[in-house]
Protein backbone atom coordinates (compact mmCIF):
# COMPACT_ATOMS: atom_id res chain seq x y z
CA UNK A 1 0.00 0.00 0.00
CA UNK A 2 1.27 3.43 -0.66
CA UNK A 3 0.62 6.15 1.65
CA UNK A 4 2.12 9.68 0.94
CA UNK A 5 4.44 8.57 -0.91
CA UNK A 6 5.81 5.94 0.68
CA UNK A 7 5.24 2.37 0.20
CA UNK A 8 3.81 0.59 3.48
CA UNK A 9 4.11 -3.24 4.09
CA UNK A 10 0.71 -3.66 5.75
CA UNK A 11 1.70 -7.12 7.55
CA UNK A 12 1.68 -6.87 11.10
CA UNK A 13 1.97 -3.21 10.47
CA UNK A 14 -0.27 -0.54 12.05
CA UNK A 15 -0.42 3.04 11.51
CA UNK A 16 0.11 5.26 14.07
CA UNK A 17 -1.00 9.12 14.25
CA UNK A 18 1.39 10.65 16.91
CA UNK A 19 0.11 14.27 17.81
CA UNK A 20 2.63 14.70 20.61
CA UNK A 21 5.52 14.15 22.07
CA UNK A 22 6.33 11.31 20.24
CA UNK A 23 6.90 13.83 17.01
CA UNK A 24 9.90 14.95 15.82
CA UNK A 25 11.84 17.57 17.72
CA UNK A 26 9.54 16.59 21.39
CA UNK A 27 11.10 14.45 24.46
CA UNK A 28 9.42 10.70 23.58
CA UNK A 29 10.62 10.99 19.80
CA UNK A 30 14.00 8.99 20.75
CA UNK A 31 11.24 5.72 20.72
CA UNK A 32 10.29 6.53 17.41
CA UNK A 33 14.06 6.81 16.42
CA UNK A 34 14.72 3.64 18.08
CA UNK A 35 12.23 2.41 16.18
CA UNK A 36 13.26 3.29 13.28
CA UNK A 37 16.84 2.35 14.05
CA UNK A 38 15.20 -1.60 14.74
CA UNK A 39 13.04 -1.22 11.32
CA UNK A 40 10.02 -1.19 13.60
CA UNK A 41 8.76 2.13 12.41
CA UNK A 42 8.37 3.94 9.39
CA UNK A 43 7.72 7.86 9.12
CA UNK A 44 5.41 8.39 6.73
CA UNK A 45 4.66 12.07 6.35
CA UNK A 46 2.53 14.95 8.23
CA UNK A 47 -1.15 14.54 8.65
CA UNK A 48 -4.04 16.44 9.55
CA UNK A 49 -7.25 14.92 11.11
CA UNK A 50 -10.10 14.94 9.34
CA UNK A 51 -12.52 15.95 12.72
CA UNK A 52 -12.29 18.67 14.56
CA UNK A 53 -10.78 17.05 18.20
CA UNK A 54 -9.90 18.72 21.39
CA UNK A 55 -6.03 18.71 21.69
CA UNK A 56 -5.09 19.65 25.40
CA UNK A 57 -2.48 19.54 27.79
CA UNK A 58 -3.17 18.00 31.17
CA UNK A 59 -0.74 17.62 34.56
CA UNK A 60 2.32 18.36 33.11
CA UNK A 61 1.77 19.66 30.05
CA UNK A 62 1.15 16.00 28.91
CA UNK A 63 -0.94 16.27 25.58
CA UNK A 64 -3.91 14.35 24.99
CA UNK A 65 -6.17 14.00 22.34
CA UNK A 66 -9.55 13.86 23.47
CA UNK A 67 -12.11 11.47 21.55
CA UNK A 68 -14.46 13.90 21.12
CA UNK A 69 -15.55 15.16 17.91
CA UNK A 70 -16.68 18.48 16.94
CA UNK A 71 -16.11 19.87 20.41
CA UNK A 72 -13.18 21.57 19.34
CA UNK A 73 -12.50 24.23 16.27
CA UNK A 74 -9.37 22.48 15.21
CA UNK A 75 -8.18 19.84 13.42
CA UNK A 76 -5.09 18.48 15.07
CA UNK A 77 -1.34 18.32 13.18
CA UNK A 78 0.47 15.67 13.73
CA UNK A 79 2.62 12.78 11.65
CA UNK A 80 2.13 9.57 10.50
CA UNK A 81 4.27 6.14 10.97
CA UNK A 82 3.85 2.81 10.10
CA UNK A 83 4.83 0.69 13.46
CA UNK A 84 5.44 -3.39 13.67
CA UNK A 85 3.86 -5.32 16.13
CA UNK A 86 6.84 -5.08 18.41
CA UNK A 87 7.34 -1.10 17.88
CA UNK A 88 3.51 -1.05 18.67
CA UNK A 89 3.78 -2.72 22.12
CA UNK A 90 6.65 -0.18 22.91
CA UNK A 91 4.28 2.73 22.33
CA UNK A 92 1.95 1.09 24.20
CA UNK A 93 3.63 0.79 27.61
CA UNK A 94 4.84 4.42 26.89
CA UNK A 95 1.08 5.78 26.56
CA UNK A 96 0.04 3.66 29.76
CA UNK A 97 -2.83 1.64 27.69
CA UNK A 98 -2.90 -0.85 30.55
CA UNK A 99 -2.74 1.84 33.39
CA UNK A 100 -5.53 4.12 31.88
CA UNK A 101 -4.26 7.18 30.65
CA UNK A 102 -4.53 6.58 26.89
CA UNK A 103 -6.65 4.13 24.33
CA UNK A 104 -5.46 3.43 21.13
CA UNK A 105 -8.63 3.90 18.58
CA UNK A 106 -9.22 4.55 14.87
CA UNK A 107 -8.85 8.02 13.44
CA UNK A 108 -9.13 9.34 9.77
CA UNK A 109 -6.49 11.41 8.56
CA UNK A 110 -5.35 13.46 5.74
CA UNK A 111 -1.97 14.46 4.31
CA UNK A 112 -1.45 18.11 5.82
CA UNK A 113 -0.88 19.42 2.37
CA UNK A 114 -4.48 18.15 1.45
CA UNK A 115 -6.90 20.94 0.60
CA UNK A 116 -9.99 19.69 2.97
CA UNK A 117 -12.72 21.50 0.41
CA UNK A 118 -11.58 18.45 -2.51
CA UNK A 119 -13.70 15.53 -1.81
CA UNK A 120 -11.29 13.11 -2.66
CA UNK A 121 -12.05 10.54 0.01
CA UNK A 122 -8.77 8.89 -1.48
CA UNK A 123 -6.68 11.10 0.34
CA UNK A 124 -7.78 9.86 3.38
CA UNK A 125 -6.36 7.41 5.84
CA UNK A 126 -7.24 5.21 8.34
CA UNK A 127 -4.80 5.24 11.44
CA UNK A 128 -5.01 4.55 15.04
CA UNK A 129 -4.26 7.46 18.05
CA UNK A 130 -3.72 7.31 21.11
CA UNK A 131 -6.77 9.44 22.90
CA UNK A 132 -7.32 10.52 26.36
CA UNK A 133 -8.75 7.13 28.33
CA UNK A 134 -12.61 7.98 28.06
CA UNK A 135 -13.46 7.26 31.65
CA UNK A 136 -11.54 11.34 32.09
CA UNK A 137 -11.49 13.26 28.61
CA UNK A 138 -15.18 14.89 29.56
CA UNK A 139 -13.42 16.67 32.31
CA UNK A 140 -10.15 16.70 30.37
CA UNK A 141 -12.07 19.02 28.36
CA UNK A 142 -13.82 20.85 30.97
CA UNK A 143 -11.07 21.65 32.75
CA UNK A 144 -9.29 23.09 29.79
CA UNK A 145 -12.01 25.75 30.04
CA UNK A 146 -13.27 23.51 26.07
CA UNK A 147 -9.87 25.53 24.15
CA UNK A 148 -7.48 23.14 22.60
CA UNK A 149 -4.59 23.71 20.01
CA UNK A 150 -4.27 23.09 16.91
CA UNK A 151 -0.52 20.92 17.34
CA UNK A 152 1.55 20.28 19.84
CA UNK A 153 4.08 22.24 19.16
CA UNK A 154 7.38 24.15 21.18
CA UNK A 155 4.85 27.05 22.71
CA UNK A 156 2.60 24.97 23.83
CA UNK A 157 4.73 21.78 24.58
CA UNK A 158 6.99 25.11 27.14
CA UNK A 159 4.72 23.39 30.16
CA UNK A 160 5.70 19.84 29.56
CA UNK A 161 7.53 18.23 32.06
CA UNK A 162 9.64 15.26 31.21
CA UNK A 163 8.19 11.90 33.09
CA UNK A 164 11.69 11.59 35.16
CA UNK A 165 10.90 14.48 36.69
CA UNK A 166 7.60 14.76 37.97
CA UNK A 167 6.36 13.97 41.38
CA UNK A 168 6.66 10.44 42.60
CA UNK A 169 4.05 10.22 45.40
CA UNK A 170 1.40 9.41 43.43
CA UNK A 171 1.02 7.31 40.28
CA UNK A 172 -0.02 9.63 36.77
CA UNK A 173 -3.60 8.55 36.75
CA UNK A 174 -4.03 10.07 39.97
CA UNK A 175 -2.29 13.13 38.96
CA UNK A 176 -4.89 13.25 36.05
CA UNK A 177 -7.74 12.88 38.50
CA UNK A 178 -6.77 15.47 40.72
CA UNK A 179 -6.11 17.51 37.63
CA UNK A 180 -9.60 17.62 36.21
CA UNK A 181 -10.80 18.07 39.83
CA UNK A 182 -9.05 21.45 40.46
CA UNK A 183 -10.29 24.55 38.99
Amino acid sequence: MTIGGKTVNAQKQTLIYSYGTLKKGFSNHKLMQDLISKNDAVFIGNFVTELRLPLVCGPHGVPFLLNLPDTSRHRVRGELYSVSDSGLQRLDVLEGITLGHYERLPITIRPDNCDSGDGDRKTMVEAEAYFAHRSFAEDMWRRSGQVGFESFNHDVAKGYVRRDLRPKDMSFREQITLFCSSN
